[in-house]
């Protein structure tokens, strides 16, 4: 292994500068890879660094670089994630770095200031137990084994937004709708709490209700969130599957707290010890432990409840100015990956039951808490595609005063993952809606956003050899070997780099053509997300964060720093950054795709491969010097490469991670672009077995003939396919905005897009005034003149009329019957 350089600031680089200064790009890997072994040192309190002649980094096992003691001290554990409500043991997997015997006490501390305590087991591996949080994402932990005072070994913990843990790992509520009406007309009797007695290895457990509130003035420092122990249900009971109770109502000084859960923990831990092991339920409405006022008219009091709550909710700052307009169509919504997110408890691909929108079939979050109030959008639609909206029914979608997923970063109302959205926008659903008949309190604080000022995002895509098709419209095919920006932005630092391989052919021999065979991601200060092929075929999609690879077993959604990172599959990822910027990677036969999604605000702010973003096509050629190249290079594929040569990396940008010897050889030593491969630049001629593969997809037709492949061709043709479905989802809709019927009228039709055409009527006794029908025009405004209902005077005068008539014939009778009187 070769020698690094030193000097009397320490050990050097071969690009000579000080590892204390440098980020942990390209240059440290560069001196990862060339230590050596003499008095190697340790990781004890070192994980993730470089040292002196040895490395205790992510990357230092593939590179075999590691200290002697990594394993020891930069701990690997199982399982790696838990819900934030706590209480999940974990075992550190590698062995112990001291016997057993000379253990005083295990203490884990996470984030430097919380602590619980652990153990060692029989057989001498180290437990910790995670604690009660308020925040998801990544938690950095310690152990110490000395009783606390030091903490030499450390790993990373995994805390998740409590619906996003499996069912298996959390007691169920049986019967979950009777414990949150229990107590309204007609619901009472027993109820039954399930678990899984195997995973709290206790003879006889603890079963004790918590409580959570938010407390102190909103929107200060004084707001605090807490989870506080209330009461035990059952002591010492045995540890079987299942507890049946008859609720009674709670004693007064426990009524305060109306949302809560339930915990089942050892019965050797007294009652409300924080972070012990334990088996948590879903937080849910305690209809079944508030007091007598509730049961004897539930109606009432939660009536009592939202009026309180609207006229408190009117105090606060008005959250929904700063919430994004939804997308118009289900298809803008699903395809706008860097703003929205599936809403997991209305998914189509799930058919799961929209059971608080039962008019819709699909729902998303905007991923992101609003800038201020870090509140959220929730969009529904209908089988139709088009918004379901409150003003139209209660089924309509519902913004959040606290967003669901919770708001970065985290810990403090009203930014408690699930628990804040609970206090301010599903209990007092419940006041307005389940438990009484005033949901439209409700729904009038809570109005669903239409979309009149929706913009989709600008899309832009690379896949096969590389083909590229720009923010503009661009289309082009870029085949260098080597590490390129595809785009970067000064307006977020937003910067994404892609690298390429060549593929090999049916024979088996290397092509005279490349693929994206990695994509880096990152945006301001956020971290480092990278998907790469990858595992033993190199046809594995592997998921990097800062240079570590990830593992999906449990979570295929993590909440990081600047960004959001989902998977699905084992061939998609997809990284949803702070600005709204979404990015997409995909794993094909030998090569990746990226789709990437820019907002409006990105406009005038992008360079890179993938063209200058401000709807001119002819400047989407711009160098680095920013020289803009004129359209016609695409015809002239020497010019074409050129260009993209211009914009390879360098050592001292690159977000990449070099973890073997492949790559540190044919990416990191090298220049970023290899000037000595040359791509074949012209397809032959077209054989049947491509033509009628490709149809006319004419990048399919170069991929396949270029590689002798017919399965890179199909990879290329369903590729396009999905940038092409995109695009199309993607297409800017005209909304003319809601219509509301007139007073005293009904109206026909709930959608308000380009076309959409809504009728109205008058009830009985009324005329329409204004147009019969309104439709929705191209320019955003609706045609004809607002309908009005106005009383009928021609059926006022119809009624005087018959009043009269039968006022003249009543006395017209007794007229009559009187002279028939006097003739008798």
């Amino acid at each position: 292994m070769a020698r690094c350089v030193h000097s009397q600031e320490g050990l050097l680089g071969p690009l000579g500068a000080s590892p204390s200064l440098w980020p942990g790009g390209a240059e440290a890997q560069l001196l990862e890879v060339s230590l050596f072994s003499e008095a190697l040192e340790s990781c004890a309190g070192h994980c993730r660094d470089f040292r002196g002649n040895c490395s205790c980094h992510v990357t230092c096992p593939s590179l075999n670089t590691c200290c002697p003691d990594y394993l020891q001290f930069c701990l690997e554990i199982s399982p790696y994630s838990g819900s934030i409500m706590g209480g999940k043991d974990f075992v550190v997997l590698s062995e112990p770095w001291v016997s057993s015997a000379s253990v005083t006490s295990v203490v884990c501390r996470f984030r430097e200031a919380i602590h619980t305590q652990g153990y060692v087991d029989d057989e001498g591996r180290i437990h910790c137990v995670s604690p009660l949080l308020y925040e998801s994402g990544r938690i950095p932990f310690s152990v110490s084994l000395d009783g606390g005072e030091t903490f030499p070994s450390s790993g990373t913990w995994l805390a998740v937004h409590p619906n996003k843990v499996s069912g298996l790992d959390k007691s169920e509520l049986i019967n979950e709708t009777m414990w949150q009406y229990y107590g309204t007309p007609g619901v009472t009797g027993n109820l039954t709490l399930s678990w899984n007695s195997s995973l709290l290895p206790e003879p006889r457990v603890n079963i004790e209700l918590w409580g959570y509130q938010e407390t102190g003035k909103p929107y200060s420092d004084e707001w605090e969130a807490e989870w506080s122990y209330l009461y035990t249900l059952a002591r010492n009971f045995p540890n079987g599957n299942n507890f049946t109770f008859t609720p009674m109502p709670a004693t007064p000084q426990y009524q305060a707290w109306e949302v809560g859960a339930l915990r089942i923990s050892g019965s050797s831990h007294t009652d409300g010890k924080r972070d012990v092991p334990a088996i948590w339920s879903n937080e849910h409405a305690l209809a079944w432990h508030l007091g007598e006022d509730f049961r004897r008219d539930s109606a009432a009091w939660a009536t009592a409840k939202c009026m309180n709550w609207v006229a408190l909710d009117k105090k606060l700052p008005n959250f929904l100015t700063e919430l994004m307009d939804c997308p118009c169509t289900l298809a803008q919504a699903r395809a706008d990956t860097g703003r929205f997110f599936t809403d997991y408890g209305c998914d189509i691909e799930q058919k799961s039951v929209c059971t608080y929108h039962p008019g819709a079939v699909h729902c998303v979050r905007s991923v992101q808490g609003s800038p201020r109030y870090a509140s959220g959008q929730q969009c529904c639609y209908s089988a139709s595609g088009t918004q379901v909206l409150t003003w139209d029914t209660s089924s309509g979608s519902t913004p959040d005063r606290g967003h669901d997923w919770g708001t970065y970063p985290y810990r403090r109302p009203p930014r408690v993952p699930g628990l804040s959205h609970w206090m301010y926008d599903v209990i007092t659903f419940y006041y307005c809606c389940l438990w009484s008949q005033n949901c439209k309190l409700y729904l009038d604080m809570r109005p669903s956003s239409d979309c009149h000022t929706y913009s989709p995002p600008h899309l832009a895509s690379a896949f096969g050899d590389p083909h590229f098709l720009t923010f503009d419209g661009v289309h082009f095919t870029f085949n260098g070997l080597g590490e390129y920006v595809l785009v970067q932005s000064d307006l977020t630092k937003l910067m994404v780099q892609g690298r390429t391989q060549p593929p090999l052919t049916s024979s088996g021999a290397q092509a005279n053509a490349t693929g994206l065979s990695a994509v880096v991601v990152k945006e301001n200060a956020s971290d480092v997300v990278e998907a790469r092929l990858g595992g033993p075929t190199g046809r594995t999609l592997q998921v990097l964060l800062n240079q570590e690879i990830l593992n999906f077993s449990e979570q295929r959604w993590v909440d990081l720093k600047g960004m959001f990172l989902a998977v699905s599959g084992d061939r998609n990822v997809s990284v949803m950054l702070s600005s709204g910027a979404g990015v997409e990677v995909q794993a094909h036969e030998h090569f990746l795709s990226v789709n990437i999604l820019l907002p409006e605000e990105f406009l005038n702010h992008t360079q890179g491969l993938l063209g200058t973003l401000n709807n001119i096509p002819s400047d989407d050629f711009t160098l680095r010097n920013e020289t803009v190249l004129p359209p016609e290079i695409t015809s002239e594929p020497h010019k074409l490469f050129e260009f993209g040569a211009d914009w390879a990396i360098r050592n001292d940008s690159s977000l990449f991670t070099y973890d073997s010897p492949t790559l540190v050889d044919n990416y990191l030593r090298p220049p970023k672009h290899d000037s000595a491969f040359l791509p074949v630049f012209t397809q032959g001629p077209l054989t049947p077995q491509v033509a009628s593969l490709c149809g006319g997809d004419l990048f399919c037709q170069f991929d396949a003939l270029v590689t002798g492949s017919l399965d890179i061709g199909n990879a290329t043709r369903v590729a396009h396919l999905q940038h092409q479905h995109l695009q199309q989802s993607l297409q800017p809709v005209v909304s003319c905005g809601w219509l509301s019927a007139p007073e005293y009228g009904k109206k026909n039709g709930t959608s308000y897009l380009e076309g959409s055409t809504v009728k109205f009527s008058c009830e009985p006794g009324y005329k329409l005034r204004g147009s019969q029908e309104q439709t929705c025009q191209p320019n955003g405004q609706w045609s004809g003149v607002w309908p009005q209902c106005k009383p009928d005077h021609t059926v006022l005068l119809g009624v005087i009329f018959g009043v009269l008539l039968v006022v003249a014939l009543a006395v017209l009778g007794y007229v009559m019957l009187k002279k028939r009187r006097r003739r008798m």
